[in-house]
């Protein structure tokens, strides 16, 4: 059972916080009483809320999943909310209330999503994501551009050096980004500092395991 609460009062010491919590329309005597309910688990609300560019992120690609898969959006945003509960362990949400963490993680369950059934979006990734670094980790695993979705291989910023064999060098240091062969010609051309500055990617280090 989930249940938005007030908090009445608080104090602390060395070893914690004593809260005083108010729920509000609901009584739980019987049932704290009967099941010895002693354990709960807390989420805190900072006060910030889904933004109005998150909310409009969430249902762009809402809607380019549904037109792939042929549900109606509504219907394919209630089946993207559950896997996303099931993903995270988060309760039901609304996209109209929401938290601004829960919005960013539920937008990068639907990106990556669209990496693995390879779902084409009407707009890069790139300018969906609300959690950039996240999103370039995906790609990696997929083997997605992170540009524009594509079949991708993994482009190392840092160089290997030469003589080094790329199929059996541990590359788990390295900044890497997954890159179609077009951007990957791409980056060698243009160089790191460019490329950043033209596509707003970048590597990262993805250790293994």
């Amino acid at each position: 059972m989930h249940a938005l609460v007030d908090i009445k009062k608080y104090r602390e010491d060395k070893n914690g916080t004593d809260l005083m919590i108010y729920v509000p329309d609901m009584q739980l005597g019987d049932m704290l009483r009967k099941k010895r309910i002693q354990n709960a688990e807390i989420r805190f609300d900072d006060g910030r809320h889904i933004s109005a560019e998150q909310r409009k992120k969430a249902y762009a690609t809402i809607r380019d999943i549904a037109d792939y898969t042929g549900y109606l959006p509504e219907e394919m945003k209630q089946i993207l909310k559950y896997q996303h509960m099931i993903r995270t362990g988060d309760a039901y949400f609304s996209l109209s209330n929401c938290s601004m963490d829960t919005a960013r993680e539920f937008i990068n369950t639907i990106l990556e999503f669209a990496l693995e059934e390879g779902i084409p979006l009407s707009e890069n990734a790139i300018e969906r994501t609300d959690d950039i670094g996240k999103y370039l980790y995906y790609c990696i695993m997929h083997k997605k551009c992170a540009i524009c979705g594509k079949d991708g291989e993994i482009h190392h910023e840092d160089a290997i050096g030469m003589g080094n064999d790329r199929r059996r060098i541990d590359d788990s240091g390295y900044k890497k980004i997954c890159l179609c062969r077009m951007h990957h010609t791409m980056a060698h051309q243009l160089g790191v500092k460019r490329f950043r500055e033209m596509y707003k990617v970048y590597g990262i280090v993805v250790k293994e395991g």
